[in-house]
C-alpha cells in the first residue's frame, strides 16, 4: 500500500537527480561530457544486444558510392511494396520511370511483418537526418535512408542462406512484372552522337504490340508446340545449368513474305513479357561492336535480326564479292580514292564468325534468359553453320494460309465461327498459295456498310483471281524461254552474216 511517507521519499529522489543533472549540464566541462556519453551508449549497446536473442541487418540506400544507388536497397524496396499496401499504417508513393504504377513503400519508422517458410522477420524503414537541418523539404547529403531487417539469432543460417536469395529473386521478378516493356534498336554508328539513350548503344520506345498465339494464322499444332516450348524454357534456368549451357534459346521462323514471322516475335514477347531487341546487322560497324551490343542487352529479353539473308553477306558470297571487286580495280585502276575510303566505311565489317560467336561464342553467356530468333525468306541462302541445332534450336516455317488458318483470321476479323462459305474457301486455299497477311486484308471490312458475307465473297474472288494467275504462269514462263532462244538464234544468224 501506497503511504505518504513513500511520496515523499520519492519526491526528494527526483530533487536529488535533478540536482546532480543540472550540476552535469552546467559545470562539467563539455569534453568530459562528450566522453561519458559516447562510452555509455556503446557499452549500454552492448549489454542489451548481449542479453536480447534478436538480430539486425542494416540496408543502405547508398553504399560508399554516393553516386549510385544500392541495387540490393532497390529490390527490398520493390519487394516490400505488397506488404507495405496490405499491412503498412504509413507509406509513401513514387513513380518509377518505366514502370506501369505508383511504387508503394514503408513510411518513416514504419514497420511490417515477414513470414517465409514458417520464420518470421521485420522490416521496417529509418530515415536519419542531420542535426542542422531535421526537417529539410528536399532530400540532402545529410540524410540517410535505409531498411533494417530483424530475426531471431536461432534463424541467421536460414535468414541468410534462404531467406534474402529467396528476397532479392522475388523482387527482381516484382520489378520485371511492374516494368514497361520495351523495344530497343541500336543506333547508327555514324558521327559522333551515334550512341543511344544514356549513353548506350540501344534507343528505344514502349512495346504495345497487341498480338496473342490465339490471333495467329496458324496451325493448332504449331502453335502448341511453340507455347509449350517457350514455357519449358522460361521454367529451366537449373536444368540448363546442369548441362552446362547458357540458358538461351534460338528460333529460326522462315517462309515466304507476309506469312506473320514478325507478329510471331510480338506474341512470343507478350507470353513470356520479355523485351524486345530489334539487331539492324548493317548499322553495325564491326564484330567488336557487335559484342558491346551484346553486353547491353538485358536477360528476360528476345534478340531479334529480321530478314538475316538480305542484312549482310553471310553465306560465303562476301569473299566472292570482294574477290570481284579486286579484279575490276585491276582492269580500271584509275578510281577516285575519296569514293572508294567512303564505301569502305559505310559498309558493315560484321563477320559469319563474328556472328556465330555473338549467337553462342563465350560472350553469348554474359547474360542469361534470352531467345536469340532470326527470319529470313530464303532458308536456303544461309550458311549451315548458322542455323544448325545448338544455335537455331527451333526451326519454325510460316507458311501459306490454309483453311485452319484461315478459321482464326474468320474468327478475329469477322467474329465468325462457321458459315456456308468457308467450305468452298478451304477448297480454294488448298490448291493456290495466298499469304495470311492477303488473306486477312481481304475478310478486313472497310465499312460499316459491308456484310461480313461480301468480305467472304471478295476473299473468293481474290482466291479464284490467284488459282487463274498461277495457272497462266507456266505459260508465261515457256513463251519467254521461247522468245530467249529466238532472239538468240537471231543474234547467231546476225552475226554469221556479218561474218
Amino acid at each position: 500500500m501506497i503511504t505518504f511517507d513513500m511520496f515523499s521519499q520519492f519526491g526528494s529522489l527526483l530533487a536529488s537527480l535533478m540536482f546532480f543533472w543540472a550540476m552535469y549540464q552546467h559545470y562539467l566541462p563539455s569534453k568530459i561530457r562528450e566522453a561519458i556519453e559516447f562510452y555509455a551508449s556503446r557499452y549500454t549497446h552492448k549489454l542489451v544486444n548481449y542479453f536480447s536473442p534478436y538480430l539486425a541487418i542494416t540496408f543502405a540506400e547508398y553504399t560508399n558510392d554516393r553516386f549510385n544507388r544500392s541495387e540490393v536497397y532497390t529490390t527490398i524496396e520493390t519487394y516490400l511494396s505488397d506488404k507495405s499496401s496490405m499491412e503498412a499504417r504509413s507509406m509513401k508513393a513514387d513513380y518509377i520511370k518505366d514502370g506501369k504504377s505508383l511504387l508503394l513503400s514503408l513510411g518513416n519508422n514504419e514497420e511490417v511483418v515477414d513470414q517465409y517458410c514458417g520464420v518470421q522477420v521485420r522490416w521496417s524503414f529509418i530515415t536519419e537526418y542531420s542535426s542542422s537541418n531535421p526537417y529539410s523539404f528536399y532530400p540532402t547529403s545529410d540524410e540517410k535512408r535505409y531498411y533494417r531487417l530483424v530475426f531471431h539469432s536461432r534463424h541467421r543460417k536460414f535468414v541468410l542462406d534462404s531467406y534474402l536469395p529467396y528476397l532479392l529473386e522475388e523482387g527482381e521478378s516484382i520489378a520485371i512484372r511492374k516494368r514497361r516493356r520495351k523495344l530497343f534498336t541500336n543506333a547508327g554508328n555514324d558521327g559522333p552522337d551515334w550512341m543511344g539513350d544514356r549513353g548506350t548503344m540501344w534507343s528505344h520506345i514502349e512495346f504495345k504490340h497487341p498480338a496473342r498465339f490465339d490471333m495467329l494464322a496458324m496451325e493448332k499444332s504449331k502453335k502448341q508446340m511453340i507455347i509449350e516450348d517457350l514455357q519449358w524454357f522460361q521454367e529451366a534456368k537449373h536444368y540448363y545449368a546442369e548441362i552446362g549451357k547458357p540458358w538461351k534459346r534460338g528460333y529460326l521462323l522462315y517462309g515466304p513474305p507476309g506469312t506473320g514471322k514478325s507478329t510471331l516475335v510480338a506474341a512470343m514477347a507478350n507470353l513470356l513479357e520479355y523485351d524486345i531487341y530489334d539487331l539492324e546487322l548493317t548499322a553495325v560497324k564491326d564484330n567488336m561492336q557487335l559484342r558491346k551490343l551484346l553486353i547491353e542487352t538485358s536477360s528476360k529479353s528476345i534478340i531479334l535480326i529480321e530478314d538475316i539473308d538480305c542484312s549482310l553477306d553471310l553465306t560465303g558470297q562476301r569473299n566472292k564479292k570482294k574477290a570481284k571487286e579486286e579484279d575490276n580495280r585491276e582492269k580500271d585502276p584509275i578510281k577516285n580514292p575519296i569514293q572508294e575510303a567512303e564505301g569502305e566505311k559505310k559498309g558493315s565489317e560484321v563477320t559469319l564468325s563474328g556472328l556465330l560467336n555473338f549467337i553462342d561464342g563465350i560472350w553469348s553467356a554474359c547474360g542469361e534468359e534470352r531467345i536469340i530468333v532470326f527470319t529470313t525468306n530464303h532458308m536456303e541462302k544461309l550458311d549451315p553453320a548458322l542455323i544448325r541445332r545448338g544455335r537455331m534450336d527451333v526451326h519454325v516455317e510460316m507458311s501459306y494460309c490454309r483453311y485452319e488458318s484461315f478459321k482464326v483470321l474468320a474468327k478475329n476479323y469477322l467474329k465468325l465461327e462457321s458459315h456456308p462459305l468457308f467450305e468452298t474457301i478451304g477448297s480454294l486455299l488448298e490448291e493456290t498459295d495466298m499469304t495470311p497477311a492477303d488473306v486477312a486484308e481481304n475478310l478486313m471490312p472497310r465499312s460499316v456498310k459491308i456484310s461480313k458475307e461480301t468480305c467472304l465473297e471478295n476473299l473468293i474472288k481474290a482466291l479464284e483471281k490467284v488459282k487463274e494467275e498461277s495457272k497462266l504462269k507456266p505459260k508465261k514462263e515457256a513463251t519467254s524461254e521461247q522468245d530467249k532462244e529466238e532472239k538468240s538464234h537471231d543474234s547467231e544468224d546476225r552475226n554469221q552474216v556479218e561474218t
